[in-house]
């Protein structure tokens, strides 16, 4: 057994591959399968295990990717956005670096004991990070063309995959992710594999339309290979996507930082959006989730009860509460924590926001509304309690200690 982060973890027996589908909401399972695109998937539930777990909020790609391989909270691993203000040093930064870390990974674990490892993400953001002190390989799409064995413990990955490095929005990338992970498989039989992609898809996309049916079919085939070739797979999602408009189609906003100018004075307080990374085309930078910090001296309670009044918004909850409902590091949230509701994002300020990449009608995520995504395992599961509360980072713990 290895013991990481509180949770116990038995030694994989046969190739157990974690796939984390970006962005994944629960229905783009059901009406793909539904509509005959999924075989493998329909296979799956009625001989394995589908469950309906809920995502970390903020319900954003780094945080829950880090959950899902460090088997906890960002409250233990530290990861509580893509994006963060820096109280030490006063400035806004991504937190892509290793150095926000603070917790080690279950896949370092495994290496550590002397199990092959293989990790390989859509997009550069995540990679140092679910790589950090792991022995074995790590990479991504969006680099696949500039690995070397010495930072990513594999080269030749374009010639291995046989496909070029796609574009980094399109679901090319993607499909990048699942082709390298059945190569590896095929050729280097890794103990453990964790596949992260990303969800250009699903912020252009809904459930059951032909260019998302026609993705999850691409997934779906790679899936199979993976089946044929013995592996345990469990399949989740960092967090659901939903549509972001009002009646007339048009992005639902609530400008932030524009409220707060007009209430303490224009950049009194700060607000910071922690959706904010270098792929901003496809949302914005708009999300159901941001924190705020306030002047000095100015008391949260009131500011608090005014943001519940505005239009739109769901939930606001001061540092304390909001550390403690949703398990985050209360020293990296600011002194307020804002989640709109199912239809409508937060922004700063609507002269930051360029929206002019927008080419469909607004999809993205970040809220509780976006919290439920799919749990699957191509194998039956002894010892749970079907009743109790799943998360996406129970996945780990479901594939290797409870698959019959």
């Amino acid at each position: 057994m290895l013991t990481v982060n509180h949770r116990s973890y038995r030694r994989p027996t046969q190739p157990t591959v974690v796939v984390c589908v970006d962005g994944c909401e629960p229905d783009y399972l059901a009406q793909a399968v539904a509509a005959g695109h999924m075989p493998w998937l329909k296979k799956a539930l009625a001989e394995g295990s589908g469950l309906v777990a809920d995502c970390v909020v903020p319900s954003f790609t780094n945080p829950n990717n880090l959950s899902i391989v460090t088997g906890a909270p960002p409250s233990v691993h530290g990861i509580c956005g893509n994006y963060l203000f820096d109280t030490a040093s006063g400035t806004e930064v991504m937190m892509n670096d290793p150095k926000w870390l603070r917790a080690p990974s279950l896949l370092a674990a495994l290496a550590d004991a002397g199990h092959s490892v293989a990790v390989v993400t859509a997009k550069d953001k995540l990679r140092r990070l679910l790589g950090h002190g792991m022995k074995g390989i790590c990479f991504s799409s969006e680099k696949a063309d500039q690995c070397t064995i010495e930072e990513n413990g594999i080269d030749g990955v374009v010639q291995l995959v046989g496909k070029p490095v796609p574009s980094v929005y399109s679901a090319d990338l993607s499909e990048f992710v699942f082709a390298a992970g059945v190569r590896l498989m095929q050729t280097r039989r890794p103990d453990v594999m964790y596949l992260s992609t990303t969800d250009y898809v699903q912020h252009k996309h809904a459930p059951g339309t032909p260019e998302a049916n026609a993705f999850y079919a691409m997934m779906d085939g790679y899936l199979g290979q993976l089946e044929a070739m013995g592996c345990v797979i469990a399949l989740t999602a960092d967090h659901g996507m939903n549509s972001k408009v009002g009646l007339d189609g048009r992005p639902q906003v609530i400008y932030l930082q524009d409220w707060f100018d007009r209430e303490l004075g224009e950049g009194a307080a700060r607000v910071i959006l922690p959706i904010t990374d270098p792929y901003v085309v496809h949302h914005g930078a708009l999300g159901s989730f941001a924190t705020v910090y306030l002047p000095a001296g100015t008391a949260a309670a009131p500011m608090a009860d005014k943001l519940r009044r505005l239009p739109g918004m769901e939930v606001v909850l001061e540092r304390g509460a909001a550390a403690e409902r949703f398990e985050l590091p209360p020293d990296r949230i600011g002194d307020l924590v804002c989640v709109s509701e199912r239809f409508t994002v937060i922004g700063t300020s609507a002269s930051r926001h360029d929206l002019s990449g927008l080419d469909a009608p607004l999809r993205s995520h970040g809220g509780i509304s976006e919290q439920r995504v799919p749990l699957v395992v191509n194998r039956k599961l002894t010892g749970i309690d079907p009743a109790r509360r799943w998360r996406n980072f129970d996945a780990f713990d479901l594939a290797l200690n409870h698959v019959a």
